[in-house]
């Protein structure tokens, strides 16, 4: 790796506090039949068949419950897509989702968001996402960060250009695994890319071990050696 243009941070994360708004409200939109088979913001297709969702900024894997407030039928919803960016709709969910909230013939209508797990930023494939619309969200998190020269093998789990979707998925990595997690810093022309690397292992062995461990979460994982 060229040390000229990466550096290594273990992130060790102690507290998060509200990493984001637990509830939402506004209008949902659901998607268009020519979406079908067209590839989300996630690299996933579209299928109408699925429950999944669109969402500003939830990161994706979140999965979220949708409640009709016109007639409080509800459904749980995976984000892998990014929007809807029309003012004051804060969620486009798929065809199937719809029909589970009955509002197919209206097109639209009110709903509350709720988070029910946080996600893990899952999608089919290691490209680097990019949230392209700003919101006014707080999230803290607390940090002992220190710069590191890792050696050994670890597992790559993803790549993002935005740092505050790298620092929850790392919270959430660091529940699940208890493992170190490492974030490779790029520069990529004029922008950042953060790649989140988990465990920092003497033997190849180990890392394959923890590979299988996550690849269910992240089909894309795959080993890197420092």
């Amino acid at each position: 790796m060229k040390k000229n243009i990466i550096q290594f941070f273990i992130f060790t994360l102690l507290l998060t506090s509200s990493a984001f708004a637990q509830k939402q409200k506004g209008i949902a939109s659901f998607y268009a039949d020519k979406f079908d088979g067209k590839l989300t913001a996630s690299g996933e297709k579209y299928d109408h068949k699925k429950l999944t969702a669109a969402h500003k900024f939830l990161p994706f894997g979140t999965l979220i419950k949708v409640t009709n407030l016109s007639n409080n039928e509800s459904v749980e919803v995976r984000v892998n897509d990014r929007g809807p960016f029309v003012e004051g709709r804060v969620v486009d969910v798929s065809r199937s989702a719809a029909e589970k909230l009955k509002f197919t013939a209206q097109g639209l209508t009110e709903v509350e968001i709720e988070v029910v797990d946080a996600g893990d930023g899952r999608s089919g494939s290691n490209r680097i996402f990019q949230i392209d619309q700003t919101v006014d969200i707080k999230s803290y998190f607390a940090l002992d960060v220190r710069q590191e020269e890792p050696k050994g093998w670890g597992v790559q789990v993803g790549s993002f250009q935005g740092f505050d979707n790298m620092l929850r998925l790392s919270e959430n990595l660091q529940k699940s695994y208890r493992e170190d997690i490492i974030i490779e810093v790029k520069d990529l022309q004029d922008k950042k890319a953060y790649a989140i690397i988990l465990g920092q292992y003497n033997s190849r062995k180990k890392a394959d071990d923890l590979k299988l461990k996550v690849i269910d979460r992240f089909p894309g994982a795959f080993i890197v050696k420092f």
